[in-house]
């Protein structure tokens, strides 16, 4: 699978032709608005994790003018109807739901969630992707949670996304032990750099990883890994 990182915790999938795109946040980042074109992004889907700005602020844009489905937790699918989205798809934590080309479970994140208007944004999600092509785990914004070790019961992952950036989520180390909770050593890190409060240094976080035997891919923003 290609995975297109476009700052911060934006990245697509690319799936059977499908574009994958979760929590889109680009215009307000300073890292990315100058590098990614928000408007040249296409998506099949957006997938949203949870309902800070720092995770929605291009969605409702780049839904109306794609078209594409919104899949999240039902009281973020309620904001998006209510910001004239009406492709949408309401889903929860434990829930499970297969879109044709993928399925999609919902896990938990152990975060917080409120939408930009201030109101309540519900259970943050983490989501594992099934695909013909491999599985693969986005966390969400989360920190470190026991939860993580079901994860294997569920799938055998090809690939994981976790923040990595402190203070708002897991740290280096923390994503390091998740990786092992979850069984997968071949990770892509988010949450990191984008503001002061999270801001890393990424040859440690890549030796933390590279210690517990597994290898963290940090990618530069706009360019694509095959994973």
């Amino acid at each position: 699978m290609q995975l297109t990182f476009y700052g911060h915790s934006c990245f697509l999938v690319e799936i059977k032709g499908k574009k994958l795109l979760f929590d889109p946040f680009i215009t307000y980042n300073e890292l990315a608005r100058d590098v990614v074109d928000v408007n040249a992004i296409e998506a099949d889907y957006i997938l949203q994790s949870h309902g800070h700005i720092d995770h929605i602020a291009d969605a409702v844009s780049i839904a109306k003018r794609t078209g594409a489905k919104v899949i999240s937790n039902w009281e973020i699918h309620e904001w998006f109807n209510k910001q004239g989205v009406a492709n949408t798809h309401p889903m929860n934590t434990g829930g499970k739901w297969n879109f044709g080309d993928f399925t999609v479970k919902c896990v938990v994140a152990q975060h917080s969630s409120g939408l930009p208007d201030g109101s309540y944004g519900g259970n943050p999600l983490g989501f594992i992707v099934y695909t013909d092509e491999g599985i693969f785990y986005y966390s969400g914004d989360t920190a470190l949670t026991l939860d993580m070790q079901l994860i294997p019961r569920w799938a055998k992952l090809n690939f994981a996304i976790l923040p990595i950036g402190d203070n708002f989520t897991m740290d280096a180390a923390d994503a390091a032990e998740c990786a092992r909770m979850i069984q997968c050593t071949n990770v892509v890190g988010v949450h990191y750099d984008t503001f002061g409060f999270i801001k890393i240094d990424q040859e440690a976080a890549k030796e933390t990883f590279k210690k517990a035997g597994a290898t963290l891919h940090l990618v530069e923003i706009g360019k694509s890994i095959q994973l």
